[in-house]
């Protein structure tokens, strides 16, 4: 019984991981190649700021992404997953805030569920099961 257990939260970490990761990779995509106007119709506040700050927030979700996969499924520095899951944390944080002086609560629910699921990712890589490195060939 304890065998499936942990079969299956391994199983669920793995794909919380990955939706997290496509999410953020999506995002990124989006911010980096989709025009601001277009941008604007689904996220007012892009339209909002400046076309700069648009493609570095899709740079960093790129590296979000990417750093919440790479490492793991290479098994090259594993722990960098875990950096990369508290720094979504941070980032939905920071996004929280930045909505909230927008005065668009309403749109804080979804942040705070990406950086639940983000913060699931950090302790699960971090104290349950931690990816380990590849060994290194001499």
């Amino acid at each position: 019984m304890q065998q499936k257990r942990s079969a299956f939260l391994y199983i669920l970490l793995w794909a919380v991981q990955l939706l997290v990761a496509a999410l953020f990779l999506l995002s990124g995509v989006m911010k980096l190649g989709y025009p601001i106007t277009k941008l604007a119709a689904l996220y007012p506040w892009t339209g909002q700021v400046s076309a700069a700050f648009v493609r570095l927030m899709g740079v960093v979700d790129l590296a979000g992404g990417l750093g919440l996969l790479l490492p793991s499924l290479l098994r090259i520095k594993p722990s960098l997953t875990v950096w990369a899951a508290i720094g979504i944390v941070i980032l939905m944080a920071s996004a929280i805030v930045f909505h909230v002086s927008r005065g668009e609560q309403s749109v804080t629910g979804f942040n705070v569920v990406v950086a639940l699921l983000a913060a699931v990712v950090a302790w699960g890589r971090y104290r349950k099961y931690p990816v380990t490195p590849r060994a290194q060939c001499i």
